[in-house]
């Protein structure tokens, strides 16, 4: 099952809601200041139909106006400041959404960083799109603005229950019988609208994923001419969205309407009630007046109540949606004792950083993927001196990238130790590693900018004459002099304006420009041209020279100075040595050797 699977079951649980407490404390002042303008705004509210009474009985039933005009400017008074504590509300209520949007997507995005590469495996981009923009805003939204409403609608019902018993309190009780019934209504509608709405919000998930994978894959869709299947696929799971979205409208459209039914029966009962008082001298018709205002003014924060409860009730799947994210552990963490030390990624210690030489050491080690059943890795040993160069070969999927994973701790070993520099690199941090380890990848990754800006990602305090220098050290120079503006050209969203082997070659300046003391080429040179795969490897050499470098090639011919080569099959390795050991063997890597040989030969007929 993918993590984008993973079903929120949960009724209505206080203990999800708390969990927004981190981000709402920040802004208690806000939120004080709001609930306090809400009420205002609600006791003007119940204080309105009293002025009404006051208008009727003092003015119109007794014919004499001269009060009028003071009555007039009080009243305008009583509006203007109602009107002010609207405006004051809104800009407050605006504050506090965009704040809380704003921290909540940046506690997703930070979080996001320290977790584990394995993670990224196995969660859709969709999955992740969703929780940080869809439902962060959902959740920013309905607290700044539906949960001020509840609260407001909630303190104007009161207030106007309690001036209907001051006016009378006969008809007030006909009034009140609706709150038990709108409360029983509540509880059994809850775990319905819940259900049906955290289905919605997963069926949202894989619409913006597959919006995404639409997207990205828009030119390899149109070149395999499968236009057709994909909207086929992107039907299937809107229509499961539409269901799924009718059947928790469906709910809301019979709660809300049962909700409207009751407020307007009590509000006839009123009336008529109410008119036969009036009419048997029992009750001033500005009483009535009054009393008519309230039975009809509650009817909208009534429904106001049980609309923003239905909307609260769906929202707990937004939240644990985000939340779950937010608690979503790293596979791989740094002991309290290290991080005391060594800092974090975003608090490095950098004074208390050793410095690496570069000797690497598997002692004992087994290794078994996290979703797998068998070790991939069984008692393996080796130790690499620093300066070598090892070279990790064998056929797509046969598992070259496990020895060189372990290594960089982008997983950790099932048992045994990986040493770095003599001691367990679990005794230093992640960030200490990484930091001196160059990483080309065989799909290399450009961030939307220029091509000096992406260079100097590799350490970013390199000045304008280092960043260039790193790539004429290998060649990258001649990218950057191909395009318009030079290293100032815009690369495009992902590096889509340059083609693969460009890309590769801007990646290996960046390697470069970080100067590490570890170097991972993997398949570094597979999407190369002839001519460009033979600049890089004159400086390839004189790079990695000194420094522990791990080469995974396909192309054999690439790592034959390799000073080991380990031969991996079925994830297994199955032999080690040096090119010219592993030829004399005449075993698995010189049936590889030979076949390549051929292949390449065919190719160059």
């Amino acid at each position: 099952m993918g993590f984008d699977e993973q079903e929120y079951t949960k009724s209505f649980d206080i203990r999800s809601w708390k969990k927004l407490a981190p981000f709402l404390r920040p802004y208690r002042g806000l939120i004080a200041a709001v609930v306090a303008l809400n009420i205002v705004c609600a006791v003007i509210d119940i204080a309105l139909p009293l002025f009404q009474r006051y208008a009727i009985d003092e003015f119109i039933e007794t014919g004499d106006v001269s009060g009028l005009p003071y009555f007039a400017v009080f009243y305008g008074c009583i509006i203007a400041l109602q009107a002010l504590a609207v405006i004051l509300f809104t800009r407050r209520s605006m504050r506090i959404e965009m704040q809380i949007g704003r921290d909540m997507k940046r506690a997703c995005f930070v979080h996001l960083q320290t977790l584990s590469l394995s993670y990224y495996n196995v969660t859709p981009v969709g999955y992740l799109l969703s929780r940080i923009m869809s439902d962060t805003n959902r959740i920013a939204g309905m607290i700044a603005w539906n949960a001020v409403d509840i609260l407001w609608a909630v303190f104007y019902v009161l207030g106007v229950f309690l001036m209907m018993f001051l006016l009378d309190p006969g008809l007030a009780a006909a009034v009140i019988l609706i709150v038990p019934v709108i409360s029983l209504l509540t509880g059994w509608f809850q775990d319905r609208i819940l259900r049906w709405h955290r289905r919605v919000r997963k069926m949202n998930s894989r619409i913006t994923s597959a919006y995404n994978e639409g997207i990205m894959g828009a030119r390899t869709s149109k070149t395999l001419v499968i236009e057709e299947q994909n909207s086929r696929e992107f039907e299937a799971v809107t229509q499961d969205m539409r269901v799924s979205s009718v059947r928790a409208a469906r709910l809301s459209a019979v709660y809300i309407p049962l909700v409207m039914f009751f407020s307007s029966l009590t509000t006839a009962i009123v009336l008529a009630r109410g008119g036969a008082l009036v009419l048997d001298k029992l009750l001033l018709i500005g009483t009535l007046s009054a009393f008519t205002s309230y039975a009809v003014g509650i009817f909208e924060p009534i429904q106001q109540i049980a609309r923003n409860i239905a909307d609260f009730l769906s929202l707990q799947a937004n939240i644990e949606r985000v939340t779950g994210l937010l608690e979503q552990q790293p596979l791989i963490t740094d002991t309290p004792e290290v991080v005391a030390k060594y800092g974090t990624a975003f608090e490095p210690k950098r004074e208390n950083w050793e410095p690496i030489r570069g000797d690497i050491e598997f002692r004992d080690v087994s290794f078994r993927y996290p979703d797998g059943s068998e070790d991939v890795l069984s008692h393996f040993n080796l130790k690499i001196p620093a300066g070598s160069t090892i070279a990790i070969v064998g056929e797509t999927g046969a598992g070259k990238s496990t020895l060189v994973n372990l290594a960089c701790r982008f997983f950790e070993p099932t048992s045994g130790q990986v040493l770095i520099d003599g001691r367990d690199y679990r005794e230093r941090s992640q960030l200490w590693l990484h930091s001196s380890i160059g990483y080309v990848l065989q799909s290399p990754h450009l961030f939307s900018g220029t091509v000096l800006e992406n260079i100097r990602y590799g350490r970013l305090d390199a000045t304008d004459e280092e960043v260039i220098a790193a790539a004429k050290a290998v060649s990258a120079d001649q990218v950057a002099m191909k395009l318009e503006k030079g290293y100032e050209s815009d690369v495009g969203e992902g590096g889509d304006r340059l083609s693969t082997g460009e890309k590769q070659l801007i990646s290996f300046a960046r390697a470069v420009l970080a100067d590490p003391r570890i170097f991972v080429l993997d398949e570094a040179t597979s999407s190369i041209d002839t001519k460009t795969e033979r600049l890089i490897q004159d400086a390839t050499e004189l790079l990695l020279k000194g420094r522990t470098s791990f080469l995974i090639a396909h192309r054999l011919s690439t790592i034959r100075r390799a000073d080991l080569i380990l031969v991996v099959r079925d994830g297994a390795i199955v032999e080690q040595g040096t090119h010219d050991e592993l030829i004399r063997k005449k075993g698995y890597y010189r049936d590889l050797y030979r076949r390549q040989f051929e292949q390449e030969k065919m190719q160059a007929m």
